[in-house]
């Protein structure tokens, strides 16, 4: 199977042009191919199919082999695989994923894709469509209402949390120091509270100012990555919601940064950062 291994600010994935490659059994090669060790490596697995209401589809794959609806770094790269490589030469891009449609404006340096900006659509803030389990935080019963810096119990620990969904939920908790985390400890119990029936991706945001904050997140299905588009995209909602920073922002990642808008017009996220190709090969499934 030829595969090209592509990263947006440190979120890498596994990516194979579905038109041209056959694969069964995708959750199992999702894992196979994931492991650092002894597979290519990577956050997961993205294939890049035809579409019928878009452009182009993304399938995504998280490393453990479970399904992802969205990824904002992942949809970057998509643009650029199907750009540089010629299999579409429309700016914007529309690309379906998991029946949502986003558009894509390309950035292009060199007759290559550079950066791109994402209009990644409305915040979901409903609590039953992030989705949230009320039953399970403490205080917060109506599933109806935003959840916003609302206590929920962590083992010993209670933190303050704000649900947004991306077309994937996130739990979003401020914090004094990013770099002080332990994530490997305290990121699976987050990812598997039963206050989010689903899972959740966990966002652990330090404001540096109105118009710079800095980003850890724990990711459902692959642990800590160096970044997660959707995940900056809540953040800057949760930020706002909780007056703690203007609606545009750059937001600081562990592999780099993302700028990220929240159109009062329109009420979109807006994200823009860079897709890059690592290497390109062949292996066997």
């Amino acid at each position: 199977m030829r595969f090209t291994k592509m990263q947006g600010c440190g979120n890498d994935y596994i990516y194979v042009d579905g038109s041209s490659e056959e694969v069964k059994n995708k959750p199992e090669v999702v894992r196979r191919l994931s492991d650092r060790h002894f597979g290519i490596g990577g956050d997961g697995v993205i294939f890049i199919n035809p579409s019928d209401n878009a452009d182009f589809e993304m399938e995504m794959y998280n490393a453990d082999g479970s399904r992802g609806k969205m990824c904002g770094n992942g949809i970057r790269c998509v643009a650029k695989f199907v750009y540089d490589k010629g299999l579409s030469r429309k700016n914007p891009l529309k690309i379906e994923s998991f029946g949502s449609v986003k558009t894509l404006y390309l950035n292009i340096k060199d007759d290559k894709v550079d950066t791109v900006r994402v209009d990644m659509g409305e915040p979901i803030l409903k609590a039953a469509d992030v989705p949230v389990d009320p039953s399970k935080t403490l205080g917060f019963t109506d599933s109806e209402e935003r959840l916003i810096s609302a206590p929920i119990k962590y083992k010993s620990e209670k933190e303050n949390v704000t649900a947004v969904s991306m077309g994937n939920p996130h739990a979003v908790i401020f914090v004094d120091n990013t770099e002080k985390l332990d994530l490997m400890s305290i990121g699976p119990v987050h990812e598997h509270h039963p206050a989010f029936p689903e899972g959740v991706n966990t966002e652990f945001v330090q404001v540096v100012d109105r118009t710079h904050l800095k980003m850890r997140v724990w990711e459902r299905g692959s642990g800590e990555t160096l970044a997660c588009g959707t995940g900056a995209c809540a953040s800057l909602v949760a930020s706002v919601l909780n007056g703690k920073s203007d609606r545009r922002v750059t937001i600081h990642l562990l592999g780099g940064d993302l700028e990220i808008e929240w159109d009062e017009k329109d009420n979109h996220i807006y994200m823009t950062g860079p897709a890059t190709i690592v290497f390109e090969g062949e292996v066997e499934v």
